[in-house]
């Protein structure tokens, strides 16, 4: 072979294997928003008002209200609901899923960021934190003002949210959430203010990270376990365990305990006072739900803290389950889902304690 043919094919073997290399090194990401509805798409009388109609607005159309990220990703659009999320529920909490499990098997799908309506998207964040089975970027955003709104949040949080998604670097932290420039951690997030633009915080926790336009800082990883390491899997039209949160309070009675069991729930999450108590007859009130096999989760209704086992009230006498630092809402979330697997308190607590 002549000097000048072996020079030729080792040119063309470079450029064979260069030319992929380039076009990885070109191709944005690619991530799906997936809407839910939401004040992020709700749509108000004038730019001043406070009332408006959620869900209003499709996704194509918060697309097209935040071109600029498409300058660092690819981005297209599914609907999957169009509610404001008082109204979410477990039909779409399992469509939700399902979807976002599917997206997330396509190998052309980078990440997937999900529009929310602000008043359930920690619950439904944490949900998908228990049932995600992928690494993939999983962001939730929503915002405060409606999008018709003087000043929207939305748009930037969508756009924090689709660089969040697209970014390598979220990989691995489980579903996160993103408003007012903030990174959450699914299990860590709550609401805290009713009408407050930084309504979300992560109070024991901390964030996950910042965003400021295009530069993300991330500062953390989740401390527990979750979506590819969680035994927990759903699928639409499963029928999930009824659980319902009671609040407690100074005089509490034991009838709305009472009242649950006789309507059918599996699992109760007392929002106790303090470190997780209630009143004597409320307490007698859980002890006889037990008896039924009604599993029973102590948390409390302060804002911040651990209701740990066996410090005010014998758990272990009792055979209740202690929410560790899960706030009511979300301990009904990992009740419901842990009661798909097993009904013992024992192996229940350990899922309180793990994930």
């Amino acid at each position: 072979m002549s000097t000048t043919t072996r020079w030729v094919t080792t040119v063309a073997a470079a450029i064979a294997i260069a030319t992929p290399m380039v076009a990885a090194q070109a191709r944005k990401p690619r991530v799906v928003i997936v809407a839910t509805g939401g004040t992020i798409a709700g749509a108000a009388e004038s730019t001043t008002a406070a009332g408006y109609k959620s869900g209003a607005v499709a996704v194509d159309v918060l697309i097209a209200a935040v071109p600029q990220m498409k300058a660092f990703a690819d981005v297209r659009g599914v609907q999957v609901a169009s509610v404001g999320s008082q109204d979410m529920n477990d039909e779409i909490w399992l469509k939700l899923a399902a979807e976002v499990n599917r997206l997330l098997a396509q190998p052309d799908v980078d990440g997937v960021a999900i529009t929310h309506g602000t008043d359930t998207m920690e619950e439904t964040a944490y949900f998908l934190n228990l049932v995600v089975k992928s690494d993939k970027p999983v962001v939730l955003t929503g915002s405060m003002r409606p999008s018709t709104s003087l000043s929207a949040d939305g748009p930037l949080n969508i756009y924090n949210a689709v660089g969040v998604a697209s970014d390598s670097r979220a990989r691995g932290r489980g579903v996160l959430v993103v408003a007012n420039d903030d990174i959450h951690g699914a299990r860590a997030i709550t609401k805290r203010h009713t009408t407050d633009v930084q309504t979300f915080v992560s109070p024991e926790a901390g964030l996950i990270g910042v965003c400021l336009f295009d530069s993300r800082d991330f500062i953390r990883m989740p401390a527990r376990a979750h979506t590819t390491a969680t035994p927990f899997k759903v699928a639409v039209g499963q029928a999930l365990p009824r659980v319902d949160i009671i609040y407690a309070h100074a005089g509490m009675s034991p009838d709305l305990i009472d009242a649950a069991v006789a309507n059918g729930a599996k699992g109760l999450v007392i929002a106790g006072v303090g470190d997780g108590n209630m009143t004597t007859p409320a307490l007698e009130a859980m002890g006889r739900a037990i008896k039924k096999g009604v599993v029973v989760v102590r948390s409390t209704r302060v804002g911040e803290g651990v209701v740990r086992r066996n410090i005010e009230v014998s758990d272990d006498k009792l055979g209740t389950v202690a929410s560790m630092d899960l706030v009511p809402s979300k301990a009904r979330v990992l009740l419901k889902m842990a009661l798909t697997q097993t009904s013992d308190a024992k192996k229940i607590q350990e899922y309180f304690n793990t994930y």
